[in-house]
């Protein structure tokens, strides 16, 4: 039987993975993912693919999700109150991946510590409550600011098969960090099983397959430090994982079918597989 034995949400963008051992499953994936994003001038998306620094950003929702506190090496903690936007109309036009949002920006105090961390003008914005945006893939559904589909899922199987390649050629492995998932599933036998799920019941939640998950340089961060630390996992990943649509895959994505809570060791029940 697969259980799930990680949760992690990454509240912000680009910043740090917030690891829990039970939360609710929203339509838009775990509860406060990436429902901050860190923009630039012209409100175009930071991302560690061009900012790793961001990796270094340690965020925290408060208990009753209205609060939020930034952590950074060598900065004082920054906390804030949460602006949802609710009062008022007043919005930011932001762009993600070359598709316009809009968002409600969170203040200069907050703009301030970013941009001291990141040595670049920086603000942080956050989705609105009229969000809708809608995410394609094999079983649609919504997200926040993640890249694409709500949840991204990673088997230990897949992870440990992929170390095992690195290090037969003499390389370090990496660390699952690396990879940035919200559910770890442990129990299969096979690597890339979770590429062939369809639909899935875990806890009270139901999720179903969008697309894999295309991997970018973003795996060349280490989580810990904020560096560039290439050219591990995709040197090893473009030797057995280059797909069709382009790129190297390795994950899968999935789609909110109906919201509920989840926890460490809940079952991941498939109750439909793929063919391939």
């Amino acid at each position: 039987m697969a259980l799930v034995v990680e949760l992690i949400s990454y509240p912000i963008k680009g910043c740090a993975g917030v690891p829990a051992d039970a939360t609710e499953v929203t339509p838009a994936g775990l509860a406060h993912d990436r429902s901050f994003l860190v923009v630039g001038p012209g409100g175009v998306f930071r991302s560690q693919r061009a900012d790793p620094r961001l990796a270094l950003i340690r965020p925290e929702v408060g208990a009753d999700g209205t609060h939020l506190t930034l952590h950074a090496p060598g900065r004082d903690p920054l906390h804030l109150d949460i602006d949802f936007g609710t009062g008022s109309d007043a919005r930011s036009d932001v762009e993600m991946f070359g598709t316009p949002y809009r968002a409600v920006d969170q203040g200069d105090r907050v703009a301030g510590w970013l941009s001291e961390v990141l040595g670049a003008e920086s603000r942080l914005v956050r989705v609105p409550p009229e969000h809708d945006r809608v995410t394609d893939g094999l079983t649609p559904g919504t997200s926040g600011f993640a890249d694409s589909s709500a949840l991204h899922i990673l088997s230990r199987a897949s992870f440990d098969d992929l170390n095992r390649r690195i290090t037969a050629a003499g390389r370090r492995p990496v660390p699952l960090d690396r990879f940035r998932p919200n559910l770890v599933v442990d129990g299969w036998d096979a690597p890339q099983t979770e590429d062939r799920v369809r639909r899935v019941t875990v806890g009270g939640a139901e999720l179903g397959f969008t697309k894999l998950a295309i991997r970018c340089a973003v795996t060349l961060v280490d989580q810990r430090t904020g560096d560039k630390a290439g050219p591990e996992p995709l040197r090893t990943l473009a030797a057995y994982r280059r797909v069709p649509e382009g790129g190297v895959a390795f994950g899968a994505k999935f789609s909110v079918v109906v919201p509920g809570k989840v926890s460490v060791g809940d079952a991941f029940e498939v109750t439909e597989w793929g063919t391939d």
